[in-house]
């Protein structure tokens, strides 16, 4: 039964979503230079088997063509005629119409050439952004852009070559930060567990002792330490290679995949607490360990992947909950970033203790407090499991696990913990003891004082401290706090069809603050002309965590939460709404011909993808009434002053 659950384990990681490519078509740049001021920015698409990139110029009704923006870099530079493209071949094709038309496509590799001349000679950098669709001859995937960089500075007359896919933004830069260090982190944690932790001075003795020389036994621990990392980043590209961001950034939202993960870590929080060891199958181990013994760089490598296997009890849990949390965050990398802070944390130890084998004489002896540091696991992975089960039962609109009912069982599980951690819970492979250590008790003191401070969420409390992981205050059985009702009204002016308690037709409060939002883009644009105001449209999802911490964190700020209250009619639209379309609101997808759309979150999900370009939550629009943008729109901006800032910058647009 072990056995079948790590494979079920490896088997949900690796195959789930292999049969789908998601980014098919690849960009890379290269700059010729003509003349002292004259230069050819070329622009390679490098496009996947049985995938195709469209021309430039499309029939109207057809899909969007690819088009180049350039940054003139404040008039410093001057475009010499249009961006030329390859030949191409143009077939027929029904896949945006029953009429069908000939449209101009690329296969397998396609360069687009710009001329420009520089009116500056002292720029170095050329920035663009390519806006295109991918498609095979049964389906499209979301329109995407794409930056460019064309570096001038290193161009010679024959040309250079400067990769420029995907540049990351700032914030996608700190997401990725975010995700490495919580992974180095756990990798430290995974260390100091029973499986792992009396393999550093075994492992450490094995190469001193085995080589030749000091300078030899400390080459093949640090090739030892390369190896493992090596091991994990490979699982980490294996996910990133099977998973698109967009796969990954539904599934972050997609029921059966939350409630399987909440399966999944109970199980893993029942192994860390000691009701069962979730091993691989034996074979694996003995035919590993046969390879290891060959020797040289292979036999090392092997001994790393032997180290894998033989501590999979205790790493297969952490490493399966980083790769779901780095994969639900929607960053392609994000497994990749995840598994290497992961890893490297687990192989220093190992290198550092091989070139300064005295240090192992300080390392504390293998015991009972082992045990601990899994059982504390354990109970983290029981806590984290709720999480998930919490967004399915957001996205389904069940109402079963409401705030009060979700922090009720954090405030168990945690005071177990504490409990536990002062010596008054005995768990199976625990030893006697009569007293507990310093370190034990305050750590104790800290799971204790968390516990207390999440008390006063069930009487309404913000807990700003874990915004992100409860349900949201409105999502409860008392919005507003135990023991108060409240019957929301609001003051509306010149207003007609407005319903019994006062709010205009599709209209409601959002609690506790009494945000008045629309569900409904159609009633919310309608009403927004009537009282003379912006539209705010937020992108949301029921289980999107970065959502939470926006409206729980910075929408309740007093300046903020005017705007929100008086200066903008606020359209809500959830992208994981999963109540069914009317009958005569069921269309077909233009994204997936073929398809209907027949799901809420369907409907606003394919209106952000294709009018704004975007698929990840949360995402703002402030709009006019002639529905074009009044600034450019905004992502996750946990900073107060910056989103206050863009929202003032773009109601003074409006005005």
């Amino acid at each position: 039964m072990k056995k079948i659950l790590a494979i079920l384990f490896c088997f949900t990681i690796v195959v789930s979503g292999f049969s789908q490519i998601y980014n098919p078509i690849q960009w890379e740049t290269k700059v010729e230079k003509v003349s002292e001021t004259k230069y050819k920015l070329i622009s390679v698409a490098k496009i996947k088997d049985s995938w195709h990139l469209y021309a430039q110029e499309v029939p109207k009704g057809g899909p969007i063509p690819t088009t180049f923006t350039y940054d003139d870099e404040g008039g410093k530079i001057k475009l010499i005629g249009n961006t030329k493209e390859p030949k191409g071949e143009i077939k027929f094709t029904k896949l945006f119409s029953d009429e069908g038309m000939s449209i101009k496509s690329f296969a397998h590799t396609a360069e687009f050439i710009q001329e420009v001349e520089l009116i500056d000679a002292e720029v170095k950098e050329i920035n663009a952004f390519v806006e295109f669709i991918a498609c095979t001859d049964e389906q499209c995937l979301p329109p995407k852009e794409i930056d460019l960089v064309f570096n001038l500075g290193k161009a010679a007359l024959k040309g250079s070559k400067s990769v420029a896919s995907n540049k990351p933004s700032s914030k996608d830069k700190k997401g990725l930060l975010s995700i490495f260090i919580i992974a180095f982190l756990s990798g430290f944690a995974a260390l100091l567990t029973p499986c792992v932790f009396p393999m550093i001075p075994m492992t450490v003795s094995f190469f001193t002792k085995q080589s030749k020389s000091k300078a030899a036994g400390i080459r093949n621990a640090i090739i030892y330490g390369l190896s493992i990392i090596i091991i994990y980043v490979l699982l980490g590209i294996l996910v990133s290679a099977i998973f698109g961001a967009d796969a990954l950034n539904a599934l972050s939202t997609n029921v059966w995949f939350n409630i399987a993960f909440f399966l999944i870590l109970l199980i893993f929080a029942a192994s860390f607490l000691g009701a069962f060891e979730i091993t691989l199958p034996s074979s694996w181990g003995t035919k590993v360990d046969a390879q290891a013994d060959r020797g040289g760089f292979i036999g090392i490598f092997f001994m790393a992947l032997a180290l894998a296997i033989v501590s999979f009890s205790c790493t297969g849990p952490i490493v399966g909950t980083l790769l779901v949390e780095a994969a639900s965050g929607g960053s392609q990398i994000g497994p990749i970033i995840g598994m290497l802070g992961f890893s490297l944390a687990i192989a220093l130890p190992f290198a550092l203790f091989a070139a300064f084998p005295g240090w192992l004489n300080s390392l504390p002896k293998s015991g009972g407090w082992l045990n601990t540091v899994k059982v504390v696991l354990g109970f983290l992975e029981l806590a984290l499991a709720f999480k998930f089960l919490s967004n399915a039962d957001l996205v389904l609109q069940l109402h079963l696990l409401e705030r009060e009912v979700f922090i009720a069982i954090w405030i168990a599980i945690f005071g177990a913990l504490a409990f536990y951690l002062f010596g008054k819970i005995q768990l199976p492979h625990d030893s006697p003891q009569s007293h507990i250590s310093v370190g034990r008790l305050s750590l104790g003191l800290l799971v204790l004082s968390f516990t207390i401070y999440m008390i006063p969420g069930l009487w309404g409390a913000p807990l700003n401290l874990i915004s992100a992981f409860p349900p949201p205050q409105h999502y409860s059985e008392s919005p507003y706090g135990v023991g108060f009702t409240k019957q929301a009204t609001v003051s509306v002016t010149n207003q007609q069809n407005d319903d019994h308690n006062g709010l205009p037709d599709g209209a409601h409060l959002m609690p506790p603050h009494d945000i008045m939002a629309f569900n409904d883009y159609d009633k919310g644009l309608a009403y927004a002309k009537k009282v003379g105001k912006p539209v705010m449209i937020d992108f949301t999802g029921h289980a999107c965590v970065n959502c939470r911490k926006m409206e729980q964190n910075v929408w309740v700020k007093p300046k903020v939460l005017d705007v929100l209250k008086n200066k903008v009619v606020l359209i809500s639209l959830y992208v994981d709404d999963k109540r069914a379309l009317k009958d005569d609101e069921v269309v077909d997808s233009k994204l997936n011909p073929g398809k209907k759309l027949k799901y809420i979150g369907q409907k606003w999900s394919e209106m952000q993808t294709i009018k704004y370009k975007a698929n990840s939550q949360p995402f703002y629009v402030l709009m006019n009434h002639d529905e074009s943008n009044l600034i450019d729109p905004v992502a996750y901006t946990p900073d107060v002053d910056e989103y206050f800032n863009w929202l003032e910058k773009g109601i003074a647009n409006f005005k």
